[in-house]
C-alpha cells in the first residue's frame, strides 16, 4: 500500500514548533550531546499595558511577602500578637482573627482545593496567566533581571559585557549584582521563616544565635532555591521542573484566551522600509522585538507552545514596532484560536467564556468554598471526645450497682478561660462522678486555647433494666456554648454474678 502525503496543506503552528524543536536537537546531537546546551536568554525591556501591570503585580506580591509577618493584630495576653502565624510549637493556625486547630485541617484542605480549581477556571479562560504574572518563580525571576539591568544594562550591553574579555568593569558589574541577587535570596529566606515564628523575636534571637535550628535551615534552603531558581536556572524551571505545563493542555481548547500571532495578518512578513507600500505583504516586519523581548527566549510566531508563559511581553514589544512603522497594533494579541480562525475565513469572532468546562470549574469552585465557609462560620467553641476504658470494661459494686470508667478530653476554643458542666445522657438514674471527689455534679474549668482531660465514672443503679450495650452520650456546656459525644454504656447484664 502506497501512502500518498499531500503537500500542499499547509503545517499546523504546532507541527511547525515540532519540526523546529526537532532541528534544534538535530544540532545537538551533530554537536556530540544528548541534548541542545542551553542558550542564555537576554530578554529586552518592553514598555506598554501589559509590563505595566506586571510591575503592579509584582510589587504587590513581594509587599504581601515580605510585609505579612509583620502586621501584628490584637489577642488577648499570652497569644501571639502576628496576625498570620504558623505556630507549630503550640499547634496552630493564626490568620487575624481566625485560629485553626489541627484538628480542623479540612479547611486548609478546602482551600487547597479552591486554589486549584480557581487555576483551572483561569488557564482554561486565559491560559496560563497564573504562570506569567503571579508564579513565585516568574516574581523572583523578574525581580532578578531588573538588578541584572542595573548593574549591566539592558540586553545588547548584558550580551556585549559577557563577551568581553575580563575587566575591572565586569568584575564589579557582576560581582554587584550577585551580591545584591544573594541579598534578595537572604531576604527571601528570611522573611519565610518569620511566617512560623513571632518576626520581632526571631529576627533579635537569629543573629544571636539563640534562634531555632529550624530556622536556620530554612533561611538557607531559601535562600539557596531562590539564588539559583531566580538567577541562575530561570526558564528551565517553568520548562523541565514544573509539571503544570504539561498539565495546562488538559484544562485548554479553542475558546481560550493566549498570546497568539495573527498569521493571517502578518503574513507574508518581511523587512519594510519607509515609505514603502504594503500591498501584497503582512503587517510582520520580521524585527524579532517579540522574540528579544520573551523571557522564555521562544518566538511566538511559531505557533502555541509548551514554553510560553502568557506574560504578554511579546504583545507590548510588537504593538511599539507597529506604531512605529504606522500599522495597526494587536498583530500579537490575547485571543482564542476559534476566534482567529473566524477573521481568517472573515467571519466574526466569537468568544465564549461560559462553556462547559468553565462552568463546571465554577460551580465546583463556588461548591467547595461555600463548604469550606460554612465549615470555618459553624466552628464549635469547644470540642468533646471521649475515650472509654478497655480494662477493665465495667465494675460491678458491691451493691449490685454497674460503673464504667471514661476519659474526656475538653478543648476550650476560646480565648478566656470557661467552666463547663459535664452530664451524660442515655442511661437513666446514671450518676456521673470524678475519682477522689465527692457528689455527682462535674464542672471542669479549662484555660483559654487548651485541652484539658478528665477522669470520670458513669454509675447505673442495681434495679436498672438495662441492655449489655447501651448508646449514651457525654454533653458539657458553659453559657451558650455546648458540645457532646457519642459513646456506650456496658452493664454487664449479659454476664449475671
Amino acid at each position: 500500500m502506497v501512502r500518498v502525503i499531500d503537500n500542499t496543506r499547509p503545517r499546523s503552528d504546532a507541527r511547525t514548533a515540532v519540526s523546529a524543536a526537532a532541528r534544534a536537537k538535530g544540532k545537538g546531537e551533530a554537536n556530540g550531546h544528548l541534548y541542545k546546551p542551553r542558550q542564555p536568554i537576554y530578554p529586552k525591556l518592553v514598555h506598554g499595558k501589559w509590563r505595566a501591570i506586571k510591575w503592579a503585580l509584582l510589587i504587590a506580591a513581594l509587599a504581601v511577602y515580605y510585609v505579612t509577618p509583620w502586621i501584628r493584630w490584637h489577642r488577648p495576653e499570652g497569644f501571639p500578637q502576628q496576625a498570620a502565624l504558623v505556630d507549630f510549637t503550640g499547634r496552630r493556625f493564626y490568620f487575624f482573627d481566625i485560629q485553626l486547630w489541627p484538628q480542623e485541617v479540612y479547611i486548609f484542605t478546602g482551600l487547597l482545593v479552591m486554589a486549584a480549581l480557581a487555576l483551572f477556571l483561569v488557564t482554561a479562560l486565559f491560559g496560563r496567566l497564573w504562570c506569567g504574572y503571579a508564579c513565585p518563580q516568574t516574581v523572583w525571576t523578574d525581580l532578578y533581571i531588573v538588578v541584572e539591568r542595573l548593574f549591566e544594562g539592558d540586553r545588547n550591553a548584558r550580551m556585549r559585557l559577557d563577551a568581553a574579555p575580563l575587566s575591572f568593569n565586569k568584575i564589579w558589574r557582576k560581582t554587584g549584582k550577585h551580591l545584591v541577587w544573594l541579598a534578595i535570596a537572604f531576604g527571601t529566606g528570611g522573611a519565610w521563616i518569620f511566617y512560623f515564628h513571632d518576626a520581632p523575636t526571631l529576627i533579635r534571637t537569629f543573629w544571636t544565635g539563640d534562634a531555632p535550628m529550624t530556622a536556620y535551615v530554612s533561611c538557607l534552603l531559601l535562600t539557596c532555591t531562590t539564588y539559583i531558581f531566580a538567577g541562575w536556572m530561570r526558564e528551565q524551571v517553568c520548562t523541565y521542573m514544573c509539571p503544570w505545563p504539561r498539565i495546562q493542555g488538559a484544562m485548554l481548547d479553542d475558546h481560550s484566551l493566549q498570546v497568539t500571532y495573527l498569521a493571517y495578518r502578518g503574513e507574508t512578513r518581511g523587512p519594510h522600509k519607509k515609505g514603502q507600500s504594503w500591498e501584497g505583504r503582512g503587517d510582520c516586519i520580521d524585527c524579532n522585538q517579540c522574540v528579544v523581548a520573551c523571557p522564555m527566549g521562544i518566538d511566538i510566531r511559531d505557533g502555541s507552545q509548551l514554553e510560553c508563559i502568557n506574560c504578554g511581553l511579546c504583545v507590548d514589544a510588537c504593538d511599539e514596532m507597529m506604531v512605529k512603522v504606522g500599522r495597526p497594533t494587536g498583530l500579537i494579541a490575547y485571543d482564542s484560536e476559534e476566534a482567529v480562525c473566524a477573521r481568517t475565513k472573515g467571519e466574526k469572532a466569537v468568544y465564549k467564556p461560559i462553556r462547559s468546562r468553565t462552568v463546571y470549574y465554577a460551580l465546583a469552585m463556588s461548591v467547595v468554598g461555600g463548604l469550606t465557609l460554612w465549615s470555618l462560620i459553624d466552628r464549635p467553641k469547644a470540642d468533646l471526645g471521649v475515650i472509654r476504658d478497655r480494662n477493665p470494661i465495667f465494675v460491678r459494686m458491691h451493691d449490685g450497682a454497674v460503673r464504667d470508667g471514661y476519659t474526656l478530653k475538653i478543648a476550650n476554643r476560646t480565648y478566656v478561660q470557661q467552666r463547663y458542666d459535664v452530664s451524660f445522657e442515655g442511661v437513666q438514674g446514671a450518676r456521673l462522678s470524678q475519682p477522689g471527689t465527692v457528689g455527682e455534679h462535674v464542672s471542669i474549668v479549662v484555660p483559654p486555647d487548651q485541652v484539658v482531660p478528665v477522669r470520670v465514672f458513669v454509675t447505673a443503679p442495681k434495679d436498672a433494666e438495662l441492655e449489655p450495650s447501651v448508646p449514651a452520650r457525654f454533653v458539657i456546656r458553659a453559657g451558650d456554648i455546648r458540645a457532646e459525644a457519642k459513646t456506650v454504656f456496658l452493664s454487664g447484664a449479659a454476664n449475671p454474678q
